[in-house]
This record gives structure tokens, C-alpha cells and sequence, in this order.
């Protein structure tokens, strides 16, 4: 058995930057002293990747051509490269580095690269990471050899920002802890209401949840997301949506025009104040996103305060970067635009009744705001703060819940094979690393992004396989996420530009799913609070085990990721199946199908 601890999540850990960077070094290893490490930061060819072709033609294969491409730098933004300060895509970093024999297990570590990374070395893929500014560890072991190595590493950048930004490390694995332990591992996350921590977040994006898409539509709707299992609501921005500049026909929702108002394609701020008591007398608490970070070009703040604006030397208002158009950056460094936000955000909670905030790209505020608000926030009751963020300072004063992009990004790896199910091991031993102590993080399988940018989940994943992702994010340490439609097996992707509608007709047989996996999250304080203990399974390596544990409370997990049926010895003592209400005995064998699923209540 391997325990994993309950963490917290895991993004940028500070990291010092020598200013005389290393080119290359030899590992020297000997059977009485460790190996040094080796730094990689310094001189890497690159080359950008409109075309998305690098993969297909081998760039990453040792042999590969590297004529034409550019000697560069790292750490370092794609701002620092020539030509590239406003570019967004795929770009590869490639370099060599040398080893001596014996080799011991070995690791690559890699501070932070934005936003995505892919990485060969010799041409083996030794593993994937998304989720821009995480720390992530890969092993190397497999692929590294004595003599010159070659490593290639893919960065996949969105929005702004991109490159290699921080310092990459080989490493011996037996020291990669200490490379990956941040600041703050072991600190205590702000406490959080027991509403929050036993949250089942249901996002709604009103343009498509009912056939009306307002505030009463959804309104109407309440009861039925009641008795799905929902216990806080978080609607998309409800504001008014600029004009100027505005994508698609109706703009983005994030591109807000007054943040005291609420979008006439909505309702009325007094329609708005009874659905906040509708949900409230359904037992429910109701989240607003917040746009804390820019605003339309024709917002009111721009308006009345354009000094509250970003400049460039000229005096020209900035864009946040090139693709984000239809929006203008704010200037937190002005005094004036810190008092406006914070006592806007306690108008609504105060004069209109909400219960929280979830904060649009949170990393980009500076923390110090947050601390701020979230203090004038608690001066008037509690309240949940999800940031849309994965910093773990985040954690200490201002949010109760940041983003886990990981598991998301690591379901469909495990779905096809390609990584092993112990991926999940490796999250949350970086998160329990790097995150204050009992921080909560968002688990999902999909949310308004990944819909509208990268694929509904039912097209992603498969509906077994999406059904077998949504059982782990429910039962494993984090609070889970449903999004709009996902109750119908939605595959419809909905634009945020535009008015898409969700058919609402098809069976809810994950509706069905998450109903019960919300009756149990409200029935077994393990899955809240409780511990986590893998449970090895020999034989079967795609299944992944787990049991959470708060007291007397049990509940084992079995997930098999694999695409045939494993036969799977019990657990001792008797249980009963969680769904079916079936009792099994000690040590009753049974059968996990391709993507399926078991959980069993009682027992140790």
C-alpha cells in the first residue's frame, strides 16, 4: 500500500535564477557519493511551430535537422526571443547534455513553462505536462544513456506569455523532493466554511442552460439541480457585455462593460435578487464570477477612470495580450482601482446577497489584492473564493479553492494508455508538495474553457470514459465541478461569443451519476475530509485503488482505465457496492469492465 496525504494544489514555486547559467556538466557517480545535478538552463536551439507539424516530421528524434533554427536563452518568455513578442503556439527547445556511467534512476525537473510541455529525450516521450506555472517532474530513467543525450522539449502556449520561464534540472530521482517542495508545503490553508469543503459546484452559463436564458430560467430549473446533488451555483459573468471590439454576435461574457449591473439579456438586477433567494430557499448557496483583470473597451471604468488602465510608454491603453482583443488590462498598481473592486465586491454580497466570487485568470491580480478583499469580504460573513489559479499563496489569506487543471489533463492519457493510472499518485504527491496544508482544489472533466476550446467531455473522452472520470473527481481529496449540459452527456461545444442551445432530451444517465455520487459525498464524511490510502493492485496496472477514511467512515475505490475487463481480489471485511446496494463478503472477487467502476462503503 502507498499512502498519499490530503494536499492542496500546486503551481509556481520561487526559484533563483543564477545569473552565470550552466551550458553542460557531467554527472559523476560513484557507489559512495550522490550524483550532482545537472542545470539546463543556458543555450537551447529553437524553432516556432505555426504549422504543428514538429511532431508529425520528428523534430524531436536526435538526428533531426536543426539547421535555420535559433539559439536562445532560457528562462525565458517567448518576449525575450526575436520576433516573438507577440506570438501565441507551439514552439520546441532542443539542447544536449552529457552523462557518465553508472546512470541512477534520473528525473527531469522543470520549474514552470507556460503554458503546456511535451518532452523527448533521445527520442522517447517521457511524459506530458499542462497547466501553465506548475512545477512537474518527469522520469527519465528509460530514455537517458551514458555518453550525449539529446532532450527536446514542445511548449504549447494560448495566451500570452509562452516559453521555458523558469529552471530546468536532471536530476537524481532520490532528490527530486527537495527540488520540488515549495514555500509553503506544511502551511496551514486558510480555514474554510464546512459549506465549502462539502461543495458540489454546478457552472451555469446562462445563454445555454434554459430555453429562455435568463435568470428565471434558471430559476425554474433550481429544483431539479437541487435533486441532483448541486450545493452551490456559479454563474458565468451576469454583467453587461461591451460593444466596442465585441467578439461574435453577442461578445464575451468576459469582457464586462459595469460590474455594479447585470445584462439586460439576463433579466433585471431585481429578477437577479430572486433567484439569489430562490437558491437560498432550496438550501443553496449562489457564486458570481468576477473579471477582476480588465474590462470592455467601453466599461464604465474606462470612462470614468482611464488612468486605472495599463499604459505602454506612449500612453496607449494595452490589450492584456494579442488574442485577448476585445478587452482592456487593468493597473493594479493605482490605489484608486484597489478601493473601487474591493467595495464593489462587497456590494454584491452585502446589498445583493450573493455568497462568493470565483475569480476570472486570478494569478494575474496580485495576491496582495485578494488578501485584501478577502479580509473586507470576511468583516461581513463567510463566503466561498474559487480562484481561477493555481498559485499556492493563494491558499494562506484570500481563496478557499483554486483550479486542479491536472487531472483533467491527465484523464485522457490514462483513458488511451498512453500514461499509467499511477499518474494520479504523482499529482497529488506535487500538490502535497507544494500547497499549504488541507488547501481544497477544484476537480473536473470538463468546465466553459475545455468545452468551448478543446472538446465537450462526452466527444474527449467517451461517455465511459467521462462517467469513470467524474467517479474519481467526486470520491478523491478536492471539491468537484458539473458543467452546464453535462447531466445529458452534452457533446454540443458552446461558444462564449455566441447563443448555443443544449439539447436537454437525451436520458440523464450521468444526471443519474451524479446523483449518487452527491448522495455520497453528503452520506460519508470520508469522502470530504477523510484520508487517502492507494491500494496496490498487482497484476492490474490500470486499475487505480484508493480508500478514503475519516473515523469509522470507509469507502474503497476501483477505477480501471484499461480497455479490457480485470478480475479484482476484494477488500477483507464485508462491504456494500455504493451504487447497487449490494453486500459483499471479505475477499469477494469481481470483475471491473473496460473503463468501469466500483465503490464499496464499510470496511478496512
Amino acid at each position: 500500500m502507498i499512502t498519499s496525504p490530503l494536499f492542496a494544489p500546486w503551481p509556481c514555486v520561487p526559484a533563483t535564477v543564477s545569473t552565470a547559467l550552466l551550458a553542460m556538466a557531467l554527472l559523476h557517480a560513484s557507489s559512495h557519493a550522490s550524483p550532482v545535478r545537472i542545470a539546463l538552463d543556458g543555450e537551447w536551439l529553437f524553432r516556432s511551430d505555426s504549422s504543428k507539424q514538429g511532431i508529425v516530421e520528428g523534430w524531436y528524434q536526435p538526428a533531426a535537422s536543426r539547421a535555420g533554427w535559433t539559439t536562445v536563452r532560457t528562462p525565458a518568455f517567448w518576449e525575450a526571443y526575436p520576433g516573438l513578442a507577440s506570438y501565441d503556439g507551439w514552439g520546441w527547445f532542443v539542447r544536449t547534455f552529457r552523462l557518465d556511467a553508472p546512470i541512477p534512476p534520473m528525473s527531469i525537473h522543470f520549474a514552470g513553462v507556460d503554458d503546456d510541455a511535451e518532452v523527448w529525450v533521445n527520442g522517447v516521450d517521457v511524459g506530458t505536462h499542462t497547466g501553465y506555472s506548475d512545477p512537474f517532474a518527469l522520469d527519465v530513467s528509460k530514455a537517458v544513456r551514458p555518453g550525449e543525450n539529446v532532450i527536446a522539449v514542445l511548449v504549447k502556449d494560448y495566451a500570452g506569455g509562452g516559453g521555458v520561464y523558469r529552471p530546468v534540472t536532471l536530476t537524481p530521482t532520490d532528490g527530486l523532493e527537495e527540488l520540488l517542495k515549495g514555500p509553503l508545503a506544511g502551511v496551514p490553508a486558510r480555514p474554510s466554511e464546512p459549506w465549502v469543503k462539502e461543495a458540489v459546484i454546478y457552472s451555469v452559463y446562462l445563454r445555454s442552460f434554459s430555453p429562455e436564458g435568463t435568470f428565471a430560467g434558471l430559476q425554474r430549473r433550481l429544483p431539479e439541480l437541487k435533486a441532483m446533488g448541486v450545493t452551490v451555483l456559479w454563474l458565468l459573468p451576469i454583467h453587461p457585455v461591451g460593444v466596442e471590439r465585441r467578439k461574435g454576435a453577442l461578445g464575451s461574457p468576459y469582457a464586462v462593460q459595469d460590474f455594479y449591473a447585470v445584462s439586460p439579456e439576463f433579466g433585471t438586477l431585481d429578477d437577479f435578487r430572486s433567484l439569489v433567494g430562490a437558491a437560498h430557499a432550496q438550501g443553496m448557496k449562489l457564486i458570481i464570477d468576477l473579471v477582476a483583470n480588465h474590462t470592455s473597451w467601453d466599461s464604465r471604468l474606462m470612462a470614468d477612470h482611464p488612468e486605472w488602465f495599463t499604459k505602454d510608454s506612449t500612453g496607449k491603453i494595452l490589450a492584456l495580450n494579442a488574442d485577448w482583443t476585445d478587452v482592456a488590462d487593468l493597473d493594479y498598481a493605482r490605489a484608486g482601482l484597489r478601493a473601487y473592486m474591493i467595495e464593489m465586491m462587497c456590494w454584491w454580497v452585502r446589498d445583493v446577497g450573493i455568497d462568493g466570487f470565483r475569480c476570472d485568470v486570478a494569478e494575474l491580480v496580485p495576491t496582495d489584492f485578494w488578501d485584501a478583499a478577502r479580509g473586507a469580504l470576511d468583516a461581513i460573513r463567510p463566503v466561498m473564493m474559487l480562484s481561477e489559479g493555481s498559485l499556492p499563496e493563494h491558499h494562506v489569506k484570500a481563496f478557499d479553492v483554486t483550479y486542479a487543471w491536472n487531472i483533467y489533463d491527465a484523464l485522457d492519457p490514462m483513458l488511451q494508455g498512453v500514461r499509467p493510472p499511477d499518474l494520479i499518485d504523482q499529482i497529488l504527491r506535487n500538490e502535497a508538495l507544494q500547497f499549504p496544508a488541507g488547501s481544497l482544489r477544484m476537480r473536473f472533466t470538463t468546465n466553459h474553457d475545455k468545452n468551448a476550446w478543446d472538446a465537450p467531455a462526452t466527444e474527449k473522452f467517451g461517455a465511459d470514459g467521462v462517467a469513470l472520470g467524474n467517479v474519481l473527481t467526486f470520491t478523491m481529496p478536492g471539491i468537484p465541478l458539473i458543467y452546464t449540459g453535462e447531466e445529458v452527456g452534452n457533446r454540443t461545444k458552446l461558444s462564449l461569443f455566441e447563443r448555443v442551445s443544449v439539447d436537454w432530451s437525451p436520458r440523464r444517465t450521468m444526471g443519474d451519476l451524479f446523483t449518487s455520487l452527491a448522495r455520497l459525498r453528503r452520506e460519508h464524511a470520508a469522502l470530504v475530509s477523510g484520508s487517502m490510502e492507494r491500494l496496490a493492485r498487482p497484476g492490474a496496472p490500470g486499475v487505480y485503488a484508493f480508500r478514503r477514511t475519516a473515523g469509522a467512515d470507509t469507502v474503497t475505490v476501483f477505477l480501471n482505465f484499461g480497455s479490457m475487463p480485470v478480475r479484482v481480489d476484494g477488500v477483507p471485511g464485508t462491504t456494500r457496492d455504493a451504487f447497487i446496494g449490494q453486500a459483499l463478503p471479505g475477499g469477494t472477487a469481481f470483475t471491473l469492465g473496460p473503463r468501469g467502476y466500483r465503490v464499496l462503503i464499510g470496511a478496512h
